[in-house]
């Protein structure tokens, strides 16, 4: 089957309680403990730890090294080694070296041209902190010269980087590097500019909201009244709640309500109410699927930094004053009044990070934060992310010498094994597809660890990017869906969020046109792809991509899904047929 672009055709999997107590979330797993007063405090008040997440196949996951199945990662790498000297000494005996260089030769030309026009490539997004400063100023609205603007400029650049790609008449490994990559930085561009330009919107809508807030105060007494009357109004309601949760906290300290703190986790204080809140909306929505309070708890989630890659169990409990605070009308005894506090508050938190530095827009329109966003491996804009706290050496090191010693693995694959088997129109096609299927799966496989283990992070590490699942457990996949969210999680976040969940806010269309529209453009863009690296119009990429709206479908079917097994065997056979087909429909037909 088809593979490269997942399409995003999910809602966020709702958090799962732990046995350590905790909560797996979108972002990692939090921990909140009762609450509680502490010897130089008498406020009562709970510790909120959160501890990001890390690849599976990062030897630093203790998760992953608890795994039972952990020593068949060592054999693969073992068997995959000597396979590759079994491959050299065969052919240092029939040809008297160990490798032939063709491949070498092919993806080596025009290499220095290359180099500048990915550079060229990469400057060029620049386009978007001035585009960014415009919005900030107000030069622009975003809706709806900016959005033109935006798509203008997004498709100027991929058409460009495909009619150059053309005009050098690159071979397939330079034309499709510089069009995926071109893909890359125009999501990128796209999430920038869009996030942005949202937040345009939203500067508006509160400032708009704002005055019709102050005029609902008139009615009762005034602006400063109404600010006195909610505090009132809150004093009776926090003494109320006070009372109701004095109970549970006997004065002890954080240990006896949260479990150990795991390493790398980074921890900040919440005010009682909240967190009580927190920890009920936590336990409802890991009991029973509720989608819209899975997204308050990502929100809250996303407020708490971390630091992933630190060696120290050390952790720092901080109170930071300069969390965003709800606004004071918001517990005003009129309902409209408090209502309309409750929307402004909402709009404002919408312009303010959720920590650990909380950024307001639009202050993060610098070209050092656009820099940082261009180094950070995800597609999704963000005003702040998760972050470690250093860069580890060994680690960076670790990564470069893995990423160099997979490409020697896969550079002997494909030399030996792809490009003499290359079919054509007089072979057989069954045999070519016996042929390349095993060493397909095996360059793919080494390609993904390249990419998503090796480079991915050591792009995180080198931009202190804490959220290290840039994959999950593909390889369980038992449906084509399932395995198009979980094998790459940085486009598919990004087609969820600006393809997915955008064409059902701003069309409002059905979740199920919404899937249709995103594998649709998924298709679209796979096929361009092909057609730039083959230089061909077949368009079988594009049938097989939405061959699979049908088959995730029936994989739905109550039969079908309870048998596991047969899913994840269907899965693993399609894959191992989907890249020798293409491969022999594209290159002999």
């Amino acid at each position: 089957m088809a593979t490269g672009i997942a399409s995003g055709t999910t809602s966020t999997s709702p958090p799962i309680r732990t046995a350590s107590g905790g909560f797996e979330t979108s972002e990692g797993t939090l921990y909140v403990s009762k609450p509680y007063r502490s010897k130089s405090s008498k406020k009562l008040r709970a510790l909120i730890t959160f501890a990001p997440r890390k690849s599976a196949f990062d030897i630093n996951n203790e998760r992953s090294g608890t795994n039972e199945f952990r020593g068949f990662f060592s054999l693969f790498w073992i068997s995959i080694f000597i396979f590759t000297v079994q491959t050299y000494i065969r052919s240092i005996e029939t040809s008297g070296r160990p490798l032939k260089l063709d491949f070498a030769a092919m993806f080596s030309q025009d290499a220095i041209t290359l180099a500048l026009s990915d550079a060229v490539l990469v400057l060029s997004t620049g386009i978007c902190v001035p585009f960014a400063m415009a919005l900030k100023k107000g030069w622009i609205r975003y809706y709806w010269t900016g959005l033109i603007i935006q798509h203008l400029l997004q498709t100027t650049i991929l058409f460009t980087a495909i009619t150059w790609t053309f005009n050098r008449k690159w071979p397939w490994v330079q034309s499709g590097f510089l069009t995926l990559h071109s893909l890359v930085m125009i999501m990128k561009m796209h999430s920038y500019m869009t996030v942005n330009g949202h937040m345009q919107d939203v500067i508006y809508q509160s400032q708009s909201l704002l005055k019709q807030l102050k005029a609902a105060t008139r009615a009762v007494g005034g602006w400063d009244k109404a600010i006195a009357d909610a505090r009132e109004h809150q004093a009776e309601l926090d003494a109320l709640n006070g009372s109701l949760t004095d109970g549970s906290a006997n004065g002890s300290s954080p240990a006896s309500g949260t479990p150990p703190v795991p390493v790398g986790s980074s921890s900040s204080y919440l005010d009682a109410k909240t967190a009580v809140d927190l920890r009920k909306r936590l336990a409802a929505v890991a009991a029973q699927s509720n989608t819209q309070v899975i997204q308050d708890v990502i929100q809250i989630d996303h407020k708490l930094s971390s630091k992933d890659g630190s060696e120290s169990t050390t952790v720092v409990y901080v109170e930071d004053e300069k969390e965003p605070q709800e606004h004071p009308l918001v517990h005003h005894p009129d309902p409209s009044i408090s209502a309309m506090a409750v929307d402004y508050s909402e709009l404002q938190s919408e312009l303010k990070s959720n920590g650990p530095n909380y950024v307001t827009w639009p202050n993060n329109i610098t070209w050092t934060n656009f820099a940082v966003y261009q180094l950070i491996p995800t597609l999704v804009y963000e005003l702040e992310y998760p972050r470690t706290d250093r860069i580890r050496p060994l680690y960076v090191f670790e990564k470069t010498v893995a990423t160099f010693g997979t490409f020697a693995l896969l550079y002997t694959v494909t030399e030996s094994f792809i490009l003499p088997y290359t079919p054509t129109k007089d072979q057989s096609f069954f045999r070519s597809l016996l042929d390349l299927a095993l060493p397909f799966m095996v360059a793919y496989l080494l390609l993904f660890y390249i990419i998503f283990e090796c480079i991915c992070n050591a792009f995180a590490e080198l931009s202190y990017f804490a959220d290290r699942q840039f994959y999950e457990d593909w390889w369980n996949s038992t449906s084509w869906d399932e395995f198009s969210r979980k094998w790459n999680k940085p486009v598919h976040t990004f087609l969820l969020r600006h393809v997915y969940a955008a064409t059902i806010m701003s069309y409002r269309v059905s979740r199920t046109w919404a899937m249709f529209i995103t594998f649709l453009l998924s298709a679209c863009v796979h096929e361009l792809v092909m057609v730039v690296v083959t230089q061909k119009f077949r368009f079988y990429l594009f049938t097989l991509q939405i061959i699979q709206i049908p088959l995730i479908v029936i994989s739905r079917i109550p039969a079908i899904k309870r048998n596991k097994l047969l899913g994840n065997v269907i899965f693993w056979l399609g894959l191992y047929a989907g890249f020798p087909l293409l491969c022999v429909a594209y290159v002999a037909y």
